[in-house]
């Protein structure tokens, strides 16, 4: 999420976020799935120390 935000440089849905790290393959699932919208968002809520969350986007502090 980081790496991608930081490419970004600008907020971005957790969706985007999401199908940038799955295009990109930069994180796999244990079942091989592709890495879910709800899974960033709950990372971005659980590590608030490294994101800023508004109503719909999600940023690095």
């Amino acid at each position: 999420m980081i790496e991608v935000l930081r490419e970004n440089a600008a907020p971005m849905t957790s969706r985007e976020i999401a199908d940038m790290i799955n295009a990109r393959e930069l994180y796999r699932r244990k079942d091989g799935r592709p890495l879910p919208a709800g899974q960033v968002s709950a990372r971005a809520r659980n590590y608030d120390r490294l994101f800023i969350r508004t109503s719909s986007q999600i940023n690095l502090r």
